[in-house]
């Protein structure tokens, strides 16, 4: 049984999510549009706002299968609504971060800053 598989997912408002006859599924958000094609042991159900995966049999395969698609399409839904986040936490005395310009400026206890150019699409 897969514990992740089995678990419904919530559509924000915001998204709409597209499932055609051969699995292939589009996300659409605020954020921009994805799309993936599920394995074919896999079906997708959209009731109204929740969203559920299920599977066509037991095999170790597709058990497997059913979790990582389940966590596919979740990421896609997060990732067209709020996006992906990823925090740097940075521990010790005197350690700083700044961002100046295009350019994250790190000094981390070196002789000397690193200077750290942001990359297009990325918000810092």
């Amino acid at each position: 049984m897969s514990r992740i598989g089995n678990k419904s997912i919530s559509l924000p408002e915001k998204v709409k999510l597209n499932v055609s006859g051969d699995g292939a599924v589009q996300v659409e958000g605020p954020k921009g549009q994805l799309s993936w094609t599920l394995p074919g042991e896999i079906r997708c159900k959209v009731d109204g706002r929740n969203v559920s995966l299920a599977r066509s049999n037991d095999s170790r395969k597709v058990r497997a299968l059913h979790g990582l698609s389940r966590a596919l399409v979740n990421n896609m839904i997060t990732g067209v609504s709020a996006g992906f986040v990823k925090d740097l936490e940075i521990q010790g005395v005197g350690f700083k971060a700044a961002v100046q310009g295009k350019t994250l400026k790190l000094n981390l206890g070196f002789s000397h800053d690193i200077n750290f150019p942001i990359p297009k699409g990325i918000k810092v």
